[in-house]
């Protein structure tokens, strides 16, 4: 939660609420910038929850994953994409939307084989909310 809040905080997403709060447990408020991404944030929130994967699209990296999965990608694209992912987070965030039915893992019949992931068509319904989450971050 602690580096959330410093990562928002960073991007002037979020701010401190000055004068309120105990010392060790500030409260937070959104900033203007922060205003202009809460309705996007709130719509992808309501599409993950119309998917029936609102536990799964809250962890970590699930998000970060489907906003990089605009087109077909390989695993090593995929970590390319995510500065900060280690390789078993990013296995367990796409193993996780597999089983979910919003990734797809298709092995591609090539030598060396391949394997490529990509959004699920009905995950493909979230990908507005996450371009006017890009776009206004």
């Amino acid at each position: 939660m602690r580096r959330a809040l410093a990562g928002l905080t960073q991007r002037g997403l979020v701010t401190r609420n000055p004068g309120y709060g105990h010392p060790l447990r500030p409260e937070y408020v959104l900033t203007a910038a922060g205003r202009g991404v809460a309705p996007a944030c709130a719509g992808l929130l309501d599409g993950l929850e119309a998917l029936g994967i609102g536990g799964i699209g809250l962890n970590k990296w699930s998000v970060p994953v489907l906003a990089a999965l605009h087109a077909d990608r390989r695993f090593s694209e995929l970590r390319g994409a995510l500065p900060g992912v280690s390789p078993r987070a990013l296995t367990l965030a796409l193993k996780a939307l597999a089983e979910a039915g919003i990734v797809e893992r298709t092995v591609l019949a090539s030598y060396p084989p391949r394997t490529v992931y990509r959004l699920a068509d009905q995950a493909r319904s979230l990908r507005p909310a996450l371009e006017r989450i890009a776009e206004a971050a």
